[in-house]
């Protein structure tokens, strides 16, 4: 974040506005930030120093928190993500909370899949609309060496399960990098196409613990849809964007869709919604921002919901114009993608 703008200067709206006329509507909620995977993109083999237990928010404040955005801040949508959110104990009675609040907002979570399958209709039950699953690879060899885990059929029955217990779409998230698995552009989308899930493709972004993010080994937005189309006829889906992060193709026609997420080289900050919460309680007005806010300091001395919700308010006034990855000066954030939420 550069600087801290006057908060004085903000307009009395009970929403999550900032100065570029963007409001925030769209909570990433960070549940843990431990995985039961090791890809080599976004950590070490031996994995890294987990947050200490007192340090993460305690189901009830979670919710409490979950709950001040619902209703005071105008938040709709919920994201549960990590780490891996399916290692954190009560998920599915953290769900259910959420989803009794009202008004009731959307929600969703990221997740590596690896204990979908026996978890699926118990998550949908206690409220859970979708999902988004990591998969960058289909074949068990290459599998293995991205993640260092041996879990790919895990993956692959647990997409379908998701599918099973209703939740539609079922989204699989895929990064693709150069030399590694550039080459499944089009096996990715035939798998999903075949399935029956919505397949986006994500530039690598410089969010790895390592600090060690190569522009040159990233497969860019282009790449990717030239790749598409040496099997497929692709078109710009009709209407509105928004502030979704995928720019949408209709495949050979539709209705079945390709998205492509240019985090680098076509940012879409400008029409950012989002605002996120780390499993420690700091809340980040961006995915690379440089400061937080600390609202479990907050909830820990007793603070009111208004007065948390003031600080959240006067958080998102702050947020910068973009994400600056395409400047000269730009840091990556401390704290890497596990420990941030994705």
């Amino acid at each position: 974040m550069r600087g801290t703008p006057d908060v004085a200067d903000r307009p009395d709206s009970p929403l999550l506005v900032d100065r570029f006329g963007r409001v925030a509507t769209d909570l990433r909620v960070s549940l843990t930030d431990r995985c039961n995977l090791r890809c080599t993109y976004c950590m070490p083999a031996e994995g890294l120093d987990w947050l200490p237990k007192r340090e993460l928010l305690s189901d009830a404040e979670l919710v409490r928190l979950i709950g001040i955005a619902v209703t005071r801040l105008g938040v709709t949508n919920i994201r549960f993500t990590g780490g891996e959110p399916l290692l954190r104990p009560g998920l599915e009675d953290v769900i259910a909370a959420t989803s009794a609040l009202d008004p009731r907002p959307k929600i969703s979570m990221t997740t590596n899949g690896l204990s979908l399958a026996r978890r699926a209709a118990d998550l949908v039950r206690a409220g859970l609309d979708r999902v988004n699953v990591s998969l960058d690879t289909l074949d068990p060899a290459r599998f293995r060496a991205l993640t260092r885990r041996d879990r790919l059929d895990d993956v692959f029955a647990g997409l379908a399960a998701a599918r099973d217990a209703g939740m539609a779409p079922v989204k699989v998230n895929a990064v693709l990098m150069r030399g590694v698995n550039e080459d499944e552009a089009v096996p990715l989308l035939r798998y999903c196409l075949e399935h029956g899930y919505q397949l986006r493709f994500i530039e690598q972004m410089p969010l790895d613990p390592q600090h060690g993010w190569n522009r040159d080994d990233m497969v860019t937005a282009e790449e990717i849809l030239a790749a598409l189309r040496t099997a497929f006829d692709l078109a710009p889906e009709p209407g509105e964007r928004g502030g979704a992060p995928a720019e949408r193709w209709l495949v050979d026609g539709g209705p079945a869709v390709v998205g492509v997420i240019a985090s680098v080289t076509r940012p879409f900050c400008a029409a950012c919604d989002r605002t996120r919460l780390t499993a420690d309680g700091q809340v980040r007005n961006c995915l690379f921002s440089q400061s937080e806010t600390d609202l479990r300091a907050l909830l820990r001395a007793g603070a009111t919901d208004e007065e948390i919700a003031r600080r959240w308010r006067a958080n998102s006034w702050a947020k910068a114009a973009g994400h600056g990855i395409n400047e000269a000066g730009f840091h990556q954030p401390d704290r890497p993608m596990s420990a941030i939420g994705g």
